[in-house]
């Protein structure tokens, strides 16, 4: 039998739908115990000084670039400030491959998804936010929306998203895992990084806490 089963067996006084809200918030207490990440958070507006980047500099930067801010991502894990090497997933409207992926060891990678700014339903909830934070994901940018933000709110996982939405997506479409994709005027590829926060989102070909100014303009 499943642990959800189980947790039932011992409290067969409770009924089935109060036994499965208080299994799940027994679930997500497990998993949000602090965790580390492989990569320090360091704030983008410091990452922007650091390779001296100034207005002038930003549409000739092919190393470095910044997601379109019109775009008002907002904020909604338990970490705000998260980076790491990029996976992606392409999906509309359908979000196994987001399941997916995150049931794959996370190793402090973002999980970045195209879900075509959809604002019709939600590609992710705190059941597959869990499955993230177990697995070591560092946190997911949603380019489309989420629910369930009160409890992922409380979990160790960067999650960013456009907005939330009360109705889960369907599951009839696979979605397309690790291509290129593109919103925000930025092309952001699988291997690349990607750091943020309160201030933005910034992509790189290179892990910019762990090179120069010279190693990027010279790359």
């Amino acid at each position: 039998p499943c642990l959800f089963h189980f947790f039932c067996n011992k409290n067969r006084n409770f009924p089935p739908m109060l036994s499965r809200t208080l299994f799940r918030g027994a679930v997500r207490t497990a998993l949000c115990a602090p965790t580390t990440r492989a990569m320090t958070a360091i704030p983008t507006p410091d990452l922007a000084d650091k390779f001296d980047l100034d207005v002038s500099k930003l549409p000739k930067e092919t190393k470095i670039k910044v997601v379109d801010p019109s775009l008002n991502f907002k904020n909604y894990g338990g970490k705000v400030a998260f980076s790491g090497p990029v996976s992606t997933v392409k999906a509309f409207e359908s979000n196994p491959a987001v399941k997916k992926a995150f049931e794959e060891p996370g190793n402090g990678r973002v999980l970045v998804v195209d879900a075509g700014a959809s604002m019709r339903c939600a590609m992710l909830g705190d059941m597959i936010a869990e499955i993230g934070v177990k697995n070591g994901w560092a946190g997911i940018i949603m380019y489309g929306c989420i629910r369930d933000s009160a409890a992922i709110a409380h979990m160790p996982i960067g999650v960013k998203a456009l907005n939330t939405h009360p109705v889960k997506s369907h599951k009839k479409d696979a979605g397309s895992r690790d291509i290129d994709v593109m919103f925000g005027g930025v092309s952001i590829s699988p291997g690349q990084y990607v750091y943020a926060d309160e201030d933005g989102i910034m992509v790189s070909d290179m892990p910019l806490d762990q090179v120069t100014a010279s190693g990027v303009s010279g790359s």
